[in-house]
C-alpha cells in the first residue's frame, strides 16, 4: 500500500497539473464524480501528486482510499483494492466481513463458483455505500500491476463514476500496457488523463535548490543533467552527495560539489541509500521485500519470527533513513524502486527459500489463503526449480484447493501442478490433487488439458468420490467442445464395476443422463434419472437426488409438459436448500423454473424466481449463471411489454461475461425492440454483435435471434426474405411459438396459403391440450389468419390478454382489423375498433414503427381515425424518462443509492446502474445531484 502521508511532500514544477487535481476534488466535493488517469515513466512523480491532490482532499472532507498493484502480488486478484478499501479477515462491517469471508472460503459458495467475480460484486456495491457517507477518492497506484479483476472493477468503477461522488483515480506507468490497461484509456476523456514528462530545466535547478540546501553550483547542475528531469533521481541523487559529503556551500550560498564518488544511475543511488544501513537492518528489509511493496508488520513478525519490540529498532532506522514510510496502520518501502533493488539482490535459491519459509509461517499462523499463495508462487513460477513441494505445503493445498481455485484459478493452476509433479504416482492425495488439478485447468478455460489431466487421473485413481469428480469434469469438457456422445461408453462401463455403493453409482447415472440429455436424447436421459433416483432407494445422497430431479424437470420442459415440470423444481430445490455444494444446482433450478412459469403465462411467478437467480448468482459469483438469469430477465420482460426494463437487463453485463447463446439471445431481445420502435440502426447494431457469437452456438436455435433477423428483412421491405428465415428454422423442427405466429402472419400476408395451412396444423396440435392462455390464443391467431376470420382473431387477442403478451394481443388486433376491413362495408366500424385498440397497445409499448406502418394501411382503407392513447414523443428530457426511469429518478432525488433503490424495486444493483445511466443521458446532466436539480425545475414548471 503506497502511503498517505500528513504533510505536503515536495512537489516541483507540477502547478498545473496539480491544479487540474484539485479542481477535480473540488467537482467532487460537489457531487461530480469523474476518472482520471495519471501515467508517465517510474520515478517521475505521479504517487507524490496524486498524494498532494489526497492531502487537499482530506481538506476538503472527502473520504480517501489508497491501495496499489504489486509485480509480486499481480497473480492474486483484487488485492490492491481489498488493501484500498480495508478489508481483512478482522473486518468488522457487514459488508466488509461479507467479502473477506467470501474469499478466505468460508461464505456460502457452491463448487465453482467464482469467488473472484462475488468479491468484485461486493466491492462495487462497498464503494456505492461509501460514496453515500460521503465524497470519496479511490486511488489506484501502479495500477500496471494490478491483476485482470481488480483493473475490470476499475473500469466498471469509471463507467458508473457519474452516478457518485466519486473520484477514481488510476496511476501507471507506459509499459507494461496489456490490454486490459489499454481499454481503461476508453473510459476516461483525453482531458482526464495526466500524464507526467520529465521535468523542465526551471523545475529541476529549482528541486535541486530546494533538496541541496540552496542554489547550485555549475558541476552540480551538470551532474543533475543527468537525471534527465526525474525527481526520483534527482532526489536519490541529492541525498547520496549529502550522506557522502559531498556537498559544500561557498561564500555567496551556492552548493558546490567537493569530490567523491557520485551514483551512475537510479539503481546505484538506491543501492548507495540501502548501502548505508546496518546488515542487521538490511535483513529485515529483505524479509519484508518477500511481502511485496507494502505489508502488515504482524506479517513480518511472522515471517522472521521475531518479536515486534525486537523489529521496531530496525524499522524505526530503516524509516529514519528514508526506505520505510507509515502507510496507515501499516508499512510500505518509499518508492517501489527501493523496495525492488532489496528483492533483486538476494540470489534467486535464497530468495526462493526465504519465501517458503515465509509461506509456513504464515500458513501455520493460519494466514488467509491468498498471502501463502503469494509466498509459494516464486518457488512454482522459476522454470529451472527441481525443488519438490514442501511436505506441508501438499497439505496446506489439499485443505484450501476449493477456496483457492474460486478465488484464483490461475494460481491454483502453477501450485497444483507442482504439487502433481512431485507426488508419488498412485498416491491417495496424488489423486485428490490431480482431481483438483483438473478442476482448475477447467476453470481457467483450458479445456484440452482439464480433459487430459482428469482422464489421466481415472487410468488409476480408486477412490469413488474423486472417482465420479473425475468423471464430472470429462463431461464437462467434452459437453463444452460438443464431444458429450464420447463420455457415454466410459460412464456406462464405470457405473457398472461392481463394489461401487448405491451413492457412487447413482451419481454416475446422473452423468449419463446429462449426456443422454446433451444430445437431445429427451426419453432416455429420462429414463436413466429415474434409475438414478431407484438406485438411492431409502439411501441419502442430496448431490445425485438434486441433479436426477434436474434432469427429469429438463425432460419434462423440452417435452413441452411444463405444468409437470413444476412439482419437479420444488422437490430439487427442497432437497438442495442450504448446501453449498448444490449452489449451482439452486441457479440452475431457479432459472428454469422461471422460463416454465413464463411458459405457463404465470409472469409474476417467473420475473419472481429469475430475480431470486439473479441474487443468488450475484452473491456466490456465478458469472455464467448470473448472464442467463439477466437473460431469461429479459426475454420475459419482451414478452411481458416492459421493454426499457427489457433494454436495461441486457445491457448490464458485457458480451465477454456470457455463454456465446445468451450473447445471441440477448443481442436478438433488444434488435426486436429496436425494430419495432423505428431504430434500425440499434437494432442492426445488435445484429452485428450477436454475429461472431452465433456461429459458436453450435445447432441451438436461438428464437429471439431468428425473429429479429426475420425482422430485419421485413423493415428491409422483404417480406418474403422474412418469411424464409422463419421457414428454414421451423423445417428443422424447432417449433418456437412465437416464432410459429410471426411465420403464420407473414404467409397470410404474401398470400402463401399452403405455408399458411402447414402452419396452422402444427399450431393445433400445439394447442389442442392445452390450457395455456398464450397457447390457445396462437391456435386461433392462426386459424383467423388463415381462414381471415375476424371474430377469431378477436378471441386470439382476448387470449394473448389473458396471457400477459401485449405485442401478440396487438398483432391479433390489427389482423383482425385487416379482416373486418376486407370484409363487407357495414364493418367498417368493427374495422376501426380493432384498428384503435391495436394502436394503443402499440403505443404504449413504444412500437412507433408498427404504429407508423398500422397508420399508412388504414389510411388506404379510408380509416382515419388516430389512436386514443397518447404515447411519448419526446427522446431527451424529463418527459422522455421510462415510467421505471421515473421511479428511479424520484429515489435518486430521495438520495438513496443504487444498492437501495435496488432493494426497493426487487432489480439488482447493476439494473439500477444502467437506468441511472439512461437517465443521465436523457437529462443530458453530470450527476445525481444534477438529476435532483432537474427534478426541481421540472416540478417548477409544471405546477
Amino acid at each position: 500500500m503506497r502511503p498517505l502521508t500528513d504533510g505536503t511532500e515536495l512537489l516541483v514544477g507540477r502547478d498545473g497539473e496539480l491544479s487540474r487535481l484539485v479542481a477535480w476534488i473540488r467537482d467532487v466535493a460537489e457531487g461530480r464524480g469523474r476518472a482520471v488517469l495519471v501515467d508517465g515513466e517510474p520515478g517521475i512523480g505521479k504517487s507524490a501528486l496524486v498524494r498532494a491532490g489526497c492531502a487537499a482532499a482530506t481538506r476538503a472532507d472527502c473520504q480517501v482510499f489508497w491501495g496499489a498493484g504489486d509485480e509480486l502480488g499481480q497473480a492474486l486478484p483484487l488485492l490492491p483494492l481489498l488493501d484500498a478499501l480495508r478489508i481483512t479477515p478482522a473486518a468488522r462491517d457487514p459488508r466488509r466481513g461479507a467479502i473477506s469471508e467470501l474469499l478466505h472460503g468460508g461464505a456460502v459458495a457452491g463448487k465453482g463458483a467464482d469467488l473472484a467475480a462475488a468479491a468484485a460484486e461486493q466491492l462495487l456495491a462497498l464503494v456505492d455505500e461509501l460514496c453515500q457517507d460521503g465524497p470519496a477518492v479511490l486511488v489506484v497506484d501502479d495500477l500496471q500491476w494490478a491483476d485482470r479483476t481488480t483493473v475490470a472493477v476499475w473500469s466498471r468503477l469509471a463507467r458508473s463514476v457519474r452516478q457518485l461522488p466519486l473520484l477514481l483515480i488510476g496511476v501507471l506507468r507506459p509499459v507494461p500496457r496489456r490490454d486490459d490497461l489499454r481499454s481503461l484509456f476508453r473510459n476516461v476523456g483525453p482531458g482526464e488523463r495526466l500524464r507526467l514528462g520529465r521535468l523542465a530545466e526551471p523545475a529541476v535547478s529549482e528541486l535541486v535548490a530546494a533538496l541541496a540546501g540552496g542554489p547550485p553550483g555549475a558541476e552540480l547542475e551538470r551532474l543533475a543533467d543527468g537525471a534527465a528531469g526525474n525527481p526520483l533521481y534527482l532526489t536519490e541523487l541529492l541525498d547520496a552527495l549529502t550522506r557522502g559529503s559531498c556537498l559544500d556551500v561557498d561564500d555567496q550560498g551556492v552548493v558546490q560539489l567537493s569530490g567523491g564518488a557520485t551514483p551512475d544511475s537510479l539503481p546505484e543511488a538506491i543501492a548507495d541509500r540501502l548501502g548505508f544501513l546496518p546488515e542487521e537492518v538490511r535483513t529485515v528489509l529483505r524479509a519484508a521485500a518477500l511481502l511485496g511493496d507494502g505489508f502488515s508488520v504482524a506479517d513480518l513478525v511472522t515471517v522472521t519470527g521475531t518479536s515486534l519490540t525486537g523489529l521496531l529498532p530496525a524499522l524505526d532506522e530503516a524509516r529514519a533513513a528514508g526506505v520505510l514510510v507509515a502507510a496507515g496502520d501499516d508499512l510500505a518501502f518509499r518508492h517501489p524502486l527501493i523496495h525492488r533493488a532489496l528483492y533483486d539482490e538476494m540470489p534467486t535459491a535464497v530468495r526462493i527459500a526465504w519465501h517458503q519459509a515465509a509461506a509456513w509461517a504464515l500458513a501455520e499462523a493460519s494466514a488467509p489463503v491468498e498471502r501463502v499463495a503469494r509466498q509459494l508462487l516464486p518457488m512454482v513460477s522459476t522454470t529451472d526449480s527441481r525443488e519438490p513441494v514442501p511436505a506441508w505445503a501438499v497439505r496446506w493445498l489439499l485443505d484450501v484447493a476449493s477456496p483457492l481455485i474460486g478465488q484464483a484459478p490461475a494460481v491454483a493452476v502453477a501450485l497444483l501442478r507442482r504439487a502433481v509433479r512431485d507426488a508419488p504416482p498412485g498416491d491417495a492425495a496424488t489423486d485428490v490433487l490431480t482431481c483438483r488439478l483438473a478442476n482448475a485447468y477447467y476453470r481457467v478455460g483450458n479445456i484440452a488439458q482439464a480433459e487430459r489431466i482428469a482422464c489421466r487421473g481415472l487410468e488409476h485413481v480408486s477412490d469413488p468420490d474423486v472417482l465420479v469428480d473425475l468423471y464430472t469434469t470429462v463431461v464437462q469438457c467434452r459437453g463444452a467442445t460438443g464431444r458429450s456422445a464420447e463420455s457415454l461408453d466410459a460412464l456406462n462401463a464405470a457405473a457398472n464395476r461392481p463394489g461401487l455403493q448405491a451413492r457412487h453409482r447413482a451419481r454416475l447415472l446422473v452423468l449419463i443422463a446429462r449426456t443422454h440429455r446433451d444430445l437431445d436424447e429427451v426419453d432416455t436421459a429420462g429414463e436413466v434419472a429415474t434409475a438414478a433416483l431407484a438406485e438411492l432407494g431409502q439411501a441419502e445422497d442430496r448431490w445425485a437426488t438434486g441433479w436426477a430431479l434436474h434432469v427429469l424437470s429438463l425432460v419434462a420442459m423440452m417435452r413441452g409438459e411444463w405444468t409437470a415440470a413444476l412439482p419437479l423444481f420444488e422437490r430439487a430445490m427442497a432437497n438442495a436448500r442450504g448446501d453449498p455444494a448444490l449452489t449451482d444446482l439452486t441457479l440452475l433450478l431457479h432459472i428454469n423454473q422461471s422460463v416454465t412459469f413464463g411458459a405457463l403465462d404465470r409472469y409474476p411467478d417467473a420475473l419472481a424466481a429469475a430475480e431470486r437467480a439473479r441474487e443468488l448468482a450475484d452473491r456466490t459469483g456465478s458469472v455464467v449463471r448470473l448472464t442467463q438469469a439477466q437473460s431469461a430477465l429479459g426475454q420475459l420482460l419482451l414478452g411481458a411489454g416492459r421493454w426499457d426494463d427489457a433494454l436495461a437487463e441486457v445491457d448490464v453485463l458485457p458480451d465477454d461475461q456470457k455463454d456465446p447463446g445468451v450473447v445471441c439471445c440477448d443481442h436478438g431481445v433488444a434488435a426486436i425492440i429496436h425494430f419495432h420502435r423505428g431504430e434500425a440502426a440499434a437494432a442492426r447494431w445488435h445484429l452485428a454483435g450477436a454475429a461472431p457469437y452465433s456461429e459458436r452456438t453450435g445447432n441451438w436455435v436461438v428464437e429471439s435471434l431468428v425473429r429479429a433477423r426475420s425482422l430485419a428483412f421485413e423493415h428491409a421491405g422483404a417480406p418474403e426474405r422474412a418469411l424464409a428465415v422463419l421457414t428454414a428454422v421451423l423445417a428443422g423442427g424447432d417449433a418456437g411459438e412465437d416464432l410459429l405466429g410471426d411465420a403464420a402472419r407473414l404467409a397470410a400476408t404474401l398470400g402463401d396459403t399452403r405455408t399458411g395451412a402447414e402452419i396452422e396444423a402444427r399450431v393445433r396440435a400445439i394447442a389442442a391440450e392445452s390450457t395455456v392462455p398464450h397457447r390457445r390464443a396462437l391456435g386461433l391467431y392462426c386459424r383467423g389468419l388463415l381462414e381471415r376470420d375476424a371474430t377469431t382473431l378477436l378471441r386470439a387477442a382476448d387470449g394473448y390478454r389473458d396471457a400477459g403478451r401485449p405485442l401478440s394481443r396487438a398483432k391479433a388486433l390489427e389482423a383482425a382489423a385487416i379482416a373486418f376491413a376486407e370484409a363487407r362495408a357495414e364493418d367498417r366500424g368493427s374495422a376501426r375498433a380493432a384498428f384503435t385498440h391495436a394502436l394503443d397497445l402499440y403505443t404504449e409499448l413504444g412500437a412507433h414503427w408498427d404504429v407508423a406502418r398500422l397508420r399508412a394501411l388504414f389510411r388506404a382503407f379510408g380509416i382515419r381515425r388516430g389512436p386514443t392513447v397518447k404515447h411519448r414523443q419526446s427522446t431527451h428530457g424529463w418527459d422522455s424518462l421510462t415510467p421505471t426511469e421515473g421511479r428511479i429518478a424520484a429515489l435518486v432525488v430521495e438520495g438513496l443509492s443504487n444498492p437501495q433503490i435496488a432493494a426497493r424495486l426487487y432489480l439488482s444493483p447493476r439494473t439500477v446502474g444502467t437506468h441511472v445511466s439512461h437517465i443521465l443521458t436523457k437529462l443530458d446532466v453530470h450527476s445525481r445531484i444534477d438529476i435532483a436539480r432537474e427534478a426541481a425545475r421540472h416540478q417548477s414548471a409544471s405546477g
